[in-house]
């Protein structure tokens, strides 16, 4: 429905240490401001956020943005930059890149950032044992057509 008015809407999800809650809320939203100014869009889009679960250690934080896509060229390559630019800016504030809805084709280009070489070699040994002829999630975490690593 967004889309018969020229919006663009969506969500993400990161968990992060109670520290860092506050200024990750503000950073990101403040990103995703930038971004779309950046663009050259007119109007400034809706950035919200909400802790949604607690733990003693810190919590999962949704970010709800919006924008308009009317005047835009191509509006699904300004969404994928600007989440992108969210994604990053999250991570910097030491948030990770995903709290529960995982890595995946979407969000692995921060799969080496987010679980270091040696963490990244071991998933790939893992598929590799498991899953020798690569059916099961072709593509999702490593690119199909790259070999999985020998560790």
């Amino acid at each position: 429905m967004g889309l018969q008015y020229g919006i663009i809407a969506e969500s993400f999800e990161t968990s992060i240490p109670w520290d860092r809650v506050t200024d990750l809320c503000h950073n990101v939203k403040d990103r995703l401001r930038r971004e779309c100014k950046a663009m050259g869009m007119q109007h400034e889009p809706f950035a919200s956020c909400r802790v949604t679960q607690l733990y003693d250690a810190g919590a999962c934080v949704y970010f709800y943005f919006a924008f308009c896509i009317r005047g835009l060229s191509d509006p699904v390559k300004a969404y994928e930059e600007i989440e992108s630019a969210a994604r990053d800016e999250i991570l910097a504030c030491g948030g990770s890149i995903s709290h529960h809805h995982g890595i995946g084709k979407i969000r692995k280009k921060w799969l080496k950032q987010s679980i270091s070489g040696v963490g990244v070699d071991v998933l790939q040994s893992i598929k590799r044992t498991l899953d020798p002829q690569n059916i099961f999630g072709n593509g999702n975490l490593f690119d199909a057509a790259v070999p999985i690593s020998k560790l």
